[in-house]
């Protein structure tokens, strides 16, 4: 298993080119966490607290309606991405949704307090905060746009492009919720991907 420097140097290199002394001085702040299947990263009306980096697992964001128990799901996040409710965490005010882990996994995790205070260390984890604020509204618009202007079909490969082997991971009543359909169209978009052979199972 990588040690805690070398998996932050893999989640951050795409947001900034730390130098290891700024990620060797922050390192330190980072823990591990174990999170069981079926256990909760963050509750829905509770503040979520920490910032994490997944290490193993998949994630599912959902929304929980009252009125009609319905769960909505609303993203993914798998290994090598950080996983956070972003406007909970950076507001510390409750969150709106679940994040639910769909089997055994590990986080690489650092608390709101520990975060500022890198903030007031170092230029460059400051700089980290502005590119991690720059990436959660890209994913957030592009989760938007996606629902807007593309078809089922172009959400389902955008998916699994993004998160690999998700098909042999996530039950498909899960995928067909994050796209907006039900189980049967899902199959229907699978079945029509396999006879062009563009499904990337």
């Amino acid at each position: 298993m990588p040690d805690r420097l070398q998996l932050l140097q893999e989640a951050a290199k795409n947001l900034t080119g730390f130098r290891d002394t700024d990620l060797s001085m922050g390192s330190s702040y980072w823990k591990k966490r174990k999170i069981l299947k079926g256990d909760f990263y963050n509750k829905q009306n509770v503040v979520c607290k920490d910032l994490g980096i997944v290490i193993r697992g998949i994630f599912r964001v959902y929304y929980y309606d009252e009125t009609t128990n319905e769960e909505k799901n609303i993203f993914f996040f798998s290994e090598n991405q950080f996983i956070v409710s972003f406007r909970s965490f950076i507001y510390q005010f409750p969150c709106k949704y679940y994040i639910e882990a769909l089997e055994d996994a590990e986080i690489l995790y650092i608390p709101y307090q520990d975060l500022q205070q890198l903030y007031d260390q170092s230029k460059e984890w400051q700089k980290f905060g502005r590119l991690l604020a720059e990436h959660f509204f890209n994913q957030s618009q592009g989760r938007t746009e996606d629902l807007l202007f593309l078809s089922h079909e172009a959400r389902y490969l955008n998916l699994v492009e993004m998160h690999a082997n998700i098909l042999n991971r996530v039950q498909s009543y899960h995928i067909a919720s994050f796209l907006g359909i039900k189980n049967p169209s899902l199959s229907r978009i699978r079945k029509r991907l396999l006879e062009k052979g563009n499904d990337r199972k």
